[in-house]
């Protein structure tokens, strides 16, 4: 019967203490391929014609700037990772939270709903139109004047004629002038956050009614 050899084959040594060539970095063999090369140079140069310290020191410097750029590459490369992790744990406080983006619908339930606006300046005048379904007019709301930004409002189902609108969905569209001159505004739809995904383009908040929304997307959290 053979004798159990307690020696390991090299192979398994180097892969048990990490140093396997597999596990070698770009970097590194990017080292190893340009000291054989310069080794090679240097060993089969004329000498009558030998190279001199600034050829040289030219190739020690491209292999620095190769392995900086490489090192950079990594880092920048880990930043971004720790920054999707960190806005995607950020994104999860929104979870269960109401928010509004851009969006025009307004769902009133138990005479109340909510919407909002963003105005893209100061404005001297303004005023929110909801209208039903077919595209008729409800009510109309006077916001007097506004700063820029944006500013989250609630309708109590009122309308114009007087009467309570029936709970259902609606639309809603927003004029703005500052000294007669239309000044530009977004309309804020309201939903809540119900889950938060994360892909390769970051992190992703499902919003009923209004999709799925990029974290940056949110005007406003209430």
């Amino acid at each position: 019967m053979a004798a159990i050899s307690s020696t390991l084959p090299q192979s398994v040594l180097d892969k048990m203490n990490g140093t396997s060539t597999a596990t070698k970095t770009s970097t590194d063999e990017a080292q190893d391929r340009f000291l054989k090369l310069l080794v090679t140079q240097m060993q089969n140069q004329d000498p009558l014609n030998p190279l001199d310290n600034a050829q040289v020191t030219s190739q020690l410097a491209q292999l620095s700037t190769v392995t900086g750029i490489d090192k950079l590459n990594s880092t920048l490369e880990s930043l971004i990772s720790n920054s999707t992790a960190n806005n995607s744990l950020q994104s999860a406080n929104l979870i269960g939270r109401g928010v509004l983006a851009q969006g025009n619908a307004i769902s009133l339930a138990e005479e109340k709903g909510i919407m909002g606006v963003e105005f893209s300046g100061p404005v001297d005048a303004a005023q929110v139109i909801i209208k039903d379904a077919s595209g008729n007019v409800v009510h109309t709301v006077d916001l007097g004047a506004q700063e820029a930004g944006p500013i989250p409002l609630l309708w109590d189902g009122s309308t114009t004629a007087g009467g309570k609108a029936a709970d259902g969905n609606y639309t809603f569209e927003v004029k703005a002038t500052l000294a007669g001159t239309p000044v530009a505004t977004t309309p804020l739809q309201f939903g809540v956050v119900t889950a938060v995904t994360t892909n390769s383009d970051g992190a992703k908040l499902s919003v009923p009614g209004l999709g799925s929304l990029n974290p940056s997307s949110i005007r406003q959290v209430l």
